[in-house]
C-alpha cells in the first residue's frame, strides 16, 4: 500500500536538505526561464484554481530541467494593491502583518504541492527591498520626460476610494468590489505609455503569444490612419477639428458632434444654458456608460453651425455623450449614410442623410433604413471629382486634396492613453516626489531610497490619500529637504510593481544595481510566461512597455521580456470563475490530505489541454487515486525483474514518444493517458524489467515527483530522479509489428485479427475470412465485395 502522506513529507524533506531546487544564475550553461505570474497573498490558502495554475508549470519545468536545461522558475508575490488592503481592512489586521503571515502559509501550501521554486530568490513586492526598485523605476521615468502631473477626469471608486485605470473597469463597475465608478476631477502621475504605442503595436512580430491576446492588445492601443479635417464655425472665429478614417464620405457630411468636454462645448455653455446642463450631465458619467452598446443616443444643438469646405453645406455642430474628450480631438463629423453611429445620431435627431457610396447591387435610393447604411466596399456618387472611384482610391486622393487646399492634415491615432499609476490608498510603494514650498515637484535622490512606508497611518479609505494623515512622512521630508517641504502622498498602482519582476528575479536581491547586465543578457528574453488572458491590456502591455524603456535607457538588452506566452485555462465552479471576493472557491486540503499532493496535481492534469482547464468536479478523483496505487505495486512493492517481451518494448518506446511530444505541447492528460496504457500492458505480464520500471519512473517524475523518486529509490536507481536524464526513444521501434483489425460484414463488426505489419491484402481478406466468429456469419454467404483498408479494417458484403 501506497502511503503518499509518509513518502510526500519525506522527499519534500530531503529535497529541501539537498537544495536540489538551487540553480547557480552564473554558472547555468544552457539557460531556461521560465516562471507564472506572481499571486495576490490577499487570502489564507490556496485554492484549486492556484493549484492547477503552478503545479502543472511546475511539472513541465521538471520536463525541462530532465532534458538537460539549467531551469530557473522562481516564484514571489504581488503583495501590494487593493486585495491585501482590503483583507487587512476586513481582518483588522495591519497589511504588513497579514501580508507576512500569508506569505508564510502559502511557501508552505508550495512546498507541499511539491513544486521545485528556489525559495532564496523569491521576491515580496511589499518588502522595502523589492519597492526600493519600483521607486527608482518612477525616478527613471521622471529624469526622462515619461512621468508627469495632470488634472484629469478619473474612473472613481467609491467603495474603494481609489482611482482605477481604464483596464480595472469592468462594463462600468469596479473589477474589485462591482461598484460602479463615476468620474472624479483629480490630479493624477501619468506614464506616457502613448510614447511607445508603435513599439507595442510592432513589437508583436518578435512574439509567440496567443493570436486573441495579440488581437486584444492592438484592439486596445488602437491604431488609426486617417486624417484631420479643420472647420470654420459660422459666425466665429474659433474652428473644429475632425478626425475621420473616411475622409472619402466627407461629401455626405451633415452635421457635427462635439464632446461634452470640448473647448467650444465650454464657450458655448458660458451663454446656453441647455448645453450646460446637459454637458455636465454628461461628464459625470463614466466612458463605459456614455458608449453602452445598444444605448440610445442622446444630445443637443449648439445653435452654431460648421462649414463644409469641399461643397459649402453648413452642418450644425450639436454636443452629445457619446464622443469622449480624451479620445482624438473630442469632436466627430456625422456621415449618417455610411456609419451606424451616426445613422442613429441623425435619425434621433431628424438630420439629413446624404449617400455617397453605392454598394455592388446598384442602390442609389435614398438612405432610410439601417439595413442601407453601406460602410465598407463601394464606389463614390454625389462627391463631385470623386465620382466614380472605388473608395480606397478616393480616400487616398481625398485626403491629397484636403492637405493640399490646407483644409486637413493626415496623422495616425491612437486609442491607449497615458497610464495613471497614482493611488490614493496607503498599502502601495510610496511615490518618490516631494514638493518645494512652492508646491514644485522634486524627485528623491536615490541615496534616500527606499523611501519608506510610514506606519502612523489609518489606512482605512475615506477619499483622502492616508499618507497625507502621516506626521512621521512629514516631519521625514522636512528633516532631509527643508521647512515645508511636503510628500508626494499618493502611492503607486500595484501594477507598476509587477511591470519589471521578471528582471528583479535575476538580481538575486542585490542592492547595487537593478539587475546586473551579464546576468540579464544570459537569461533574458524569459523563455516561457504563464498567466491569464485576463491580463492582456493590464499587466502584459504594461511589462512590455517598463521592458521597452528599460531597454531604451541601456538597463537591459531586450525590449520584449517574454518570448512565449501561454494562458492557463480558467477552472471553474459551476461555470462561475473561482474567486475569494466571491467566495466559491474549494480548497484542495480535503483532497490532498486523503491522497496526497501527486494524486491531485494528476487528476488537475487529467482535466483536459493546460490551456483549457475546466468545471471542478470531484467524480474521478478515485480513480486517479488507485492509479498511483497500481503503478507502486507493480513497480515499487511487488516488482518482479523479468525481461521484457517484444510488445512491451515496443510499447515503452511508444510511450516515451507520446509523452516527450505531449508534455511539449502542455498536454498532460494524453501523457497520463499514455502512462495508464502502458501500466494496463505491464500488469498482463508476469514482471517488469528492472530497466523499464526505472524508464517508467522517470516517465512519471514531471507528474507525480514524490511517487517517481519513491519509485526511483525503490528500484535502486543512483541520487535522485530528477537529476536523471530523459529517456530517448526509437522511432524505428515505435513502429508496431503487428497491427488489430477489425472485421465487418454488412457494415457490422463481427470480430477481429492481429496481422504482421507487412501482410499482403489477398492474406489478411483470407485470415479475416477464417476468424471462427466470422466464418460462421459467412456460412451459406456468396461474398460480392471485399474491401481492405490497411492496417485498420477488412469490410465484406454479403
Amino acid at each position: 500500500m501506497y502511503d503518499s502522506s509518509t513518502v510526500e513529507k519525506k522527499w519534500q524533506a530531503k529535497w529541501e536538505e539537498s537544495k536540489s531546487y538551487e540553480i547557480d544564475l552564473k554558472k547555468a550553461k544552457d539557460p531556461y526561464y521560465c516562471t507564472v505570474m506572481f499571486p495576490y497573498p490577499s487570502g489564507a490558502q490556496l485554492h484549486v484554481g492556484h493549484w492547477y495554475q503552478y503545479s502543472i508549470p511546475d511539472s513541465y519545468c521538471r520536463y525541462k530541467r530532465m532534458c538537460g536545461k539549467d531551469v530557473f522558475h522562481p516564484m514571489g508575490f504581488d503583495a501590494f494593491g487593493l486585495p491585501a488592503e482590503n483583507y487587512a481592512i476586513k481582518t483588522g489586521v495591519h497589511p504588513a502583518e497579514s501580508i507576512s503571515e500569508n506569505v508564510t502559509n502559502m511557501i508552505g501550501q508550495y512546498k507541499r504541492m511539491g513544486v521545485m521554486y528556489d525559495w532564496d530568490k523569491s521576491l515580496n513586492s511589499s518588502e522595502p527591498e523589492y519597492y526600493k526598485w519600483t521607486q527608482w523605476l518612477f525616478l527613471k521615468m521622471f529624469e526622462n520626460d515619461l512621468a508627469y502631473r495632470k488634472d484629469a477626469n478619473v474612473n472613481w471608486c467609491d467603495s474603494c476610494k481609489t482611482v482605477l485605470a481604464n483596464e480595472q473597469c469592468q462594463e462600468g463597475l469596479c473589477e474589485r468590489c462591482d461598484t460602479e465608478v463615476i468620474q472624479k476631477p483629480m490630479t493624477q502621475w501619468y506614464w506616457k505609455i502613448t510614447n511607445y504605442s508603435d513599439r507595442l503595436l510592432d513589437g508583436h512580430e518578435k512574439i509567440d503569444w496567443p493570436n486573441k491576446t495579440i488581437v486584444m492588445q492592438k484592439n486596445w492601443i488602437g491604431r488609426k490612419y486617417g486624417i484631420d479635417i479643420t472647420y470654420s464655425i459660422e459666425g466665429s472665429d474659433e474652428t473644429v477639428t475632425c478626425f475621420t478614417t473616411r475622409p472619402d464620405t466627407n461629401f455626405g457630411a451633415t452635421f457635427i458632434v462635439l464632446a461634452p468636454e470640448h473647448s467650444f462645448t465650454e464657450t458655448v455653455s458660458e451663454s446656453n444654458e441647455e448645453v450646460r446642463e446637459y454637458a455636465q450631465k454628461s461628464i459625470s458619467k463614466t466612458e463605459l456608460e456614455r458608449q453602452e452598446e445598444g444605448r440610445k443616443k442622446t444630445g443637443v444643438f449648439t445653435g452654431f453651425y460648421a462649414v463644409n469646405n469641399l461643397n459649402g453645406a453648413k452642418m450644425p455642430i450639436w454636443v452629445s455623450d457619446f464622443v469622449l474628450g480624451g479620445f482624438g480631438t473630442g469632436a466627430v463629423v456625422g456621415v449618417p449614410g455610411h456609419d451606424m453611429r451616426d445613422f442613429e445620431f441623425a435619425t434621433q435627431f431628424d438630420l439629413p442623410i446624404v449617400r455617397v457610396v453605392v454598394a455592388s447591387d446598384g442602390d442609389t435610393s435614398d438612405i432610410t433604413s439601417v439595413d442601407q447604411v453601406q460602410e465598407k466596399e463601394g464606389t463614390m456618387v454625389n462627391s463631385e471629382f470623386l465620382d466614380g472611384m472605388e473608395i480606397m482610391k478616393a480616400k487616398e486622393k481625398i485626403m491629397d486634396h484636403l492637405e493640399k487646399e490646407g483644409w486637413g492634415k493626415k496623422i495616425t491615432t491612437y486609442r491607449l492613453r497615458d497610464w495613471s499609476v497614482s493611488r490614493q490608498r496607503y498599502w502601495g510603494a510610496p511615490i518618490p516626489i516631494v514638493y518645494d514650498p512652492e508646491g514644485n515637484p522634486h524627485p528623491i535622490p536615490e541615496e534616500h531610497l527606499p523611501w519608506e512606508l510610514p506606519r502612523d497611518v489609518d489606512f482605512k479609505p475615506t477619499g483622502t490619500a492616508p499618507l497625507a494623515q502621516s506626521k512621521e512622512l512629514v516631519e521625514r521630508t522636512e528633516k532631509i529637504f527643508g521647512k515645508d517641504w511636503k510628500p508626494e502622498v499618493d502611492t503607486m498602482d500595484t501594477f507598476v510593481c509587477s511591470s519589471f519582476y521578471q528582471f528583479r528575479y535575476l538580481a538575486e536581491g542585490s542592492q547595487k544595481e537593478f539587475v546586473p547586465k551579464e546576468m540579464e543578457k544570459k537569461w533574458m528574453p524569459m523563455d516561457l510566461y504563464i498567466g491569464g488572458p485576463e491580463h492582456a491590456c493590464m499587466h502584459l502591455i504594461y511589462a512590455r512597455f517598463v521592458s521597452m524603456v528599460l531597454h531604451d535607457l541601456g538597463y537591459v538588452s531586450v525590449d520584449e521580456p517574454f518570448a512565449q506566452l501561454v494562458h492557463q485555462g480558467l477552472v471553474t465552479n459551476n461555470g462561475a470563475k473561482m474567486s475569494k471576493s466571491k467566495g466559491n472557491v474549494v480548497s484542495p486540503d480535503e483532497f490532498v490530505e486523503k491522497h496526497g499532493s501527486d494524486v491531485f496535481r494528476l487528476y488537475l492534469m487529467f482535466m483536459g489541454p493546460f490551456r483549457h482547464g475546466g468545471d471542478w468536479s470531484d467524480t474521478g478523483i478515485n480513480g486517479t487515486a488507485r492509479f498511483v496505487q497500481r503503478v507502486w505495486k507493480i513497480l515499487g512493492e511487488d516488482h518482479q525483474d523479468v525481461p521484457d517481451t517484444r510488445e512491451v518494448e515496443v510499447k515503452l518506446h511508444q510511450t516515451i514518444k507520446k509523452v516527450t511530444e505531449d508534455i511539449e505541447k502542455l498536454h498532460f492528460n494524453t501523457c497520463i493517458s499514455a502512462l495508464m496504457e502502458l501500466l494496463n500492458l505491464l500488469e498482463k505480464q508476469e514482471g517488469v524489467s528492472t530497466q523499464t520500471a526505472l524508464t517508467f519512473a522517470k516517465l512519471l517524475s514531471p507528474l507525480s515527483p514524490h511517487l517517481a523518486e519513491e519509485l526511483w529509490e525503490k528500484l535502486g536507481g543512483k541520487d535522485l530522479v530528477i537529476d536523471q536524464s530523459w529517456p530517448s526513444f526509437d522511432e524505428k521501434l515505435c513502429i508496431s509489428d503487428t497491427a488489430t483489425v477489425a472485421v465487418q460484414i454488412n457494415g457490422k463488426l463481427r470480430g477481429t485479427i492481429t496481422i504482421d505489419s507487412g501482410a499482403q491484402e489477398a492474406d489478411v481478406i483470407q485470415m479475416a475470412k477464417q476468424e471462427p466468429n466470422v466464418a460462421k456469419f459467412l456460412e451459406g454467404q456468396d461474398v460480392k465485395k471485399e474491401i481492405y483498408i490497411q492496417g485498420k479494417m477488412v469490410s465484406l458484403v454479403v
